[in-house]
């Protein structure tokens, strides 16, 4: 039985909630307790990265226990509920931490609740994704709903990025640490809302085995894999560029960029960043993808993001007042990271391929299991580079009450160069370790596949 137009739209709306809730943990957390807060930045920073690289050692003893469970319910969707309604909760509890706590207490506070959040945020989201071959036919079916909930989840991302702050502003009436609070509760509730509609929606027909690696295997699989290491080594430092800027932009628009409205400056880049990233994924990838390889689409986007890397820190240094102006690096990074994402996926199924040729077993969930861990991984990796780059710029709430800092301090000097650089060096060395490690170009994997067929 196909599955029905409701069953479709109470899935991409799970996968909306999902990804709104993870956005607003990932891009605002360290803002929130950082420069809201007073909070020191190293402190977050190591939080931060030691609660990501947990968060994904976690992942495969998740994917055991929800492997294990046996309810009248099904596998799935009692840990879907149960996940969802711990990780609202908390959540909620993140971004409401109590005005008399201070110092230790406040770091205390932000550890616990930080890593509660990566916990229960694993409990739903390993069901989730896991559950779409029990009530879909497999084929077409399968490959459609795994796309619209991907783009759906894109969405919840999109959504939050662009609406954050101009809300944050308005449920505070300028009051940030109030609105938080305020918008948080909001969003914790819409995400519970849309998971029990799809629970209640979506009924699992067959009961399926999990395949969940263990990090052994993970790591196994990796090390017999030349080509799985390079892709993966690529992963981290492509990530890793993105996020310590994705980390810092909203400090570049409330300290340098500046202006007592900076947060409608922020959120309109956010906007055409947002749009030009999914136009990128969906629209500018498949048309270049018909003229030029893969590998060469991967050089192009390499070479796109760092001219607008380049471009943005020749622009900072300028007397730039106009948003518009951003808008160019801002088109050439966001078009570039969009087709990474995609490009970085298709290596990475590659090298499944070449792996069943060189050691006789195909290790597909394990190699893509291997996706979840180096983007977390490069998540908190960028968050701890950004939180030294605030503490040596000396950026916090107390720095310029939300004013424009002015061109010669130092610290602004600081943001800029963390933000525009490192990732330029960052792309600079993924290049240099794709270029001397990969070999899978489209006529080798004609060559394995046609070696595999033969066996």
């Amino acid at each position: 039985m196909k599955l029905s137009g409701k069953e479709k739209i109470s899935y991409g709306l799970g996968a909306v909630g999902k990804d709104m809730v993870y956005m607003l943990s990932a891009s605002y957390i360290l803002y929130y307790y950082q420069d809201i807060l007073g909070v020191s930045a190293i402190a977050m920073g190591i939080i931060l990265m030691a609660a990501r690289v947990f968060d994904a050692f976690n992942d495969p003893v998740m994917g055991v226990v929800v492997a294990k469970t046996r309810t009248r319910w099904g596998k799935f969707r009692p840990w879907l509920l149960i996940g969802t309604i711990t990780n609202a909760i908390v959540l909620y509890i993140m971004f409401a931490a109590p005005p008399a706590l201070n110092g230790s207490g406040l770091i205390a506070y932000a550890a616990i609740t930080y890593i509660l959040w990566g916990v229960t945020y694993t409990m739903m989201d390993i069901p989730f994704w896991s559950m779409i071959p029990a009530f879909t036919e497999g084929g077409e079916e399968r490959e459609g709903l795994t796309t619209l909930a991907r783009s759906c989840a894109g969405v919840g991302s999109a959504i939050i990025t662009i609406i954050t702050m101009k809300c944050v502003y308005v449920l505070g009436q300028g009051n940030e640490r109030a609105g938080f609070k305020r918008f948080v509760l909001i969003i914790a509730i819409l995400f519970i809302l849309f998971t029990v509609f799809a629970c209640l929606m979506i009924k699992e027909k067959s009961t399926v085995d999990v395949d969940s690696p263990s990090v052994k295997q993970m790591f196994k699989a990796l090390v017999q894999n030349d080509q799985a290491m390079a892709v993966v080594i690529t992963i981290v430092l492509i990530n890793c560029a993105l996020y310590i800027t994705s980390n810092l932009l909203i400090y570049f628009f409330k300290y340098d960029f500046g202006g007592e409205a900076w947060y409608n400056s922020y959120t309109l880049f956010n906007t055409f960043g947002g749009a030009v990233q999914i136009l990128s994924m969906m629209m500018f990838f498949p048309l270049i993808r018909k003229f030029m390889s893969t590998v060469r689409v991967f050089y192009l986007s390499i070479l796109l993001a760092v001219a607008g890397y380049g471009a943005l820190l020749v622009l900072s240094f300028t007397n730039m007042s106009s948003i518009y102006l951003l808008f160019i690096p801002g088109f050439l990074v966001f078009t570039a990271f969009g087709m990474l994402t995609v490009l970085t996926t298709i290596f990475l199924a590659n090298t499944v391929d070449y792996g069943e040729l060189k050691n006789s077993r195909r290790d597909e969930s394990v190699i893509f299991s291997m996706q979840t861990f180096v983007v977390k991984l490069a998540s908190g990796l960028a968050a701890l580079i950004a939180s030294v780059c605030l503490t040596v710029c000396n950026l916090s709430n107390d720095t310029s009450q939300g004013a424009a800092a002015v061109e010669e301090s130092s610290s602004v000097v600081g943001l800029r160069m963390t933000m525009a650089l490192i990732p330029i060096i960052g792309l600079v060395i993924a290049v240099v370790v794709f270029h001397k490690k990969y070999i899978l170009t489209e006529s080798k994997l004609k060559e394995i596949v046609e070696e595999l067929k033969k066996r």
